[in-house]
């Protein structure tokens, strides 16, 4: 049996390595050809130094105080060339990938499905080769979809759960851009092309309360947070307001009500900001937002949306000066359209 462990580098790249049972952290990333920083690996200099997000593990008693001190261990600082995982881990690594020469994965996939939600956003499913394994994320990531022909690419966040075989992504329609134009004469067994995992926006471990904030296709994250929640039997207590502009922008509701029946403690509300529609609850996401959660002091805040969402959110908090156990969100400026060539 090996765990995963998930190298999430500060220029947003997340690696996967295999760590087999008794392998450190340091020796696992070599054999999967990512040079970690180190300089001793005896654990004397600190230069391997990284902060443990989730997982168990055992440091050992070989390194010096002045390479680790107890206060950054309790804090959950870890040496990479001291730490066995007993678990699989997530661990931020304070470089950038390119200097630990390792870089984005490439991904190849096939289109097998593209839904359109009225004017507002469209589905989009994709298999990945056979033989291929399957992507590893973190549940809230993103992928850089490269758009055919064009030389460019758009980053969308995976609505499905990590290590399936089948990829789903929701990506909002925006008239003339570059994705929605190739979605509109895409078909199923058209090849796509992705890079990454990236992102500092995932799931975090927990046993404490959760309130889920999504605007618009910021609600694809959420999507694949729900699943991996569900697969593991959680039992917490989950709520989810999902905010939108108009009644036709409100998507995939009969899936996230699917997850009632999965996930014994999870609600969710949907809201249009229209004055004009007839939706039971009107108005903007942070006048719906639970009193009693947020009071408590003990629930995880993740929150995804364009940035004036975002920025409201924020400012909320701030001004009623309400401290969640944590607070992690994601801003996204859907994809300009096309410009008219001269």
């Amino acid at each position: 049996m090996c765990y995963t462990i998930a190298l999430n580098f500060e220029d947003g790249v997340t690696r996967f390595v295999d760590c087999k049972p008794g392998e450190k952290i340091l020796d696992a990333a070599f054999r999967n050809k990512i040079n970690l920083p180190m300089d001793c690996s005896d654990g004397v200099c600190g230069t391997c130094k990284c902060r443990a997000e989730s997982g168990s593990y055992d440091l050992g008693d070989e390194y010096i105080d002045d390479a680790l001190t107890e206060d950054e261990a309790r804090g959950g600082l870890v040496l990479t060339c001291q730490m066995v995982p007993s678990s699989d881990c997530v661990l931020s690594v304070p470089v950038t990938a390119a200097s630990c020469k390792t870089g984005q994965q490439t991904i190849a996939a096939t289109v097998t499905r593209i839904a359109p939600h009225h004017d507002a956003a469209v589905v989009l499913e994709l298999a990945i080769d056979e033989g291929a394994t399957a992507p590893g994320f973190l549940p809230g990531q993103y992928v850089n979809i490269a758009v055919p022909g064009s030389g460019d690419h758009r980053s969308y966040s995976f609505s499905t759960a990590p290590g399936d075989r089948d990829l789903g992504f929701l990506i909002k329609k925006i008239p003339d851009g570059l994705m929605s134009n190739w979605l509109a004469r895409a078909a199923a067994g058209d090849r796509l092309e992705l890079t990454g995992p990236m992102g500092s926006f995932y799931l975090r471990e927990g046993e404490g309360p959760l309130l889920f904030l999504a605007g618009g296709t910021g609600l694809a994250p959420f999507l694949s947070m729900l699943e991996v929640l569900a697969r593991a039997g959680s039992r917490r207590q989950i709520h989810l307001i999902y905010g939108v502009t108009r009644d036709l922008d409100l998507v995939l509701v009969d899936q996230i009500a699917a997850f009632t029946a999965r996930l014994p403690n999870f609600t969710f509300a949907t809201v249009v900001a229209d004055p004009a529609s007839d939706h039971p609850r009107k108005g903007w996401v942070i006048q719906h937002m639970p009193e009693d959660m947020l009071a408590a002091g003990e629930v995880d805040v993740y929150l995804c949306g364009p940035p004036p969402m975002v920025d409201a959110v924020r400012h909320y908090l701030d001004d009623d000066g309400i401290r969640p156990a944590s607070f992690h969100y994601e801003k996204f400026t859907p994809n300009a359209p096309l410009k008219a060539s001269a």
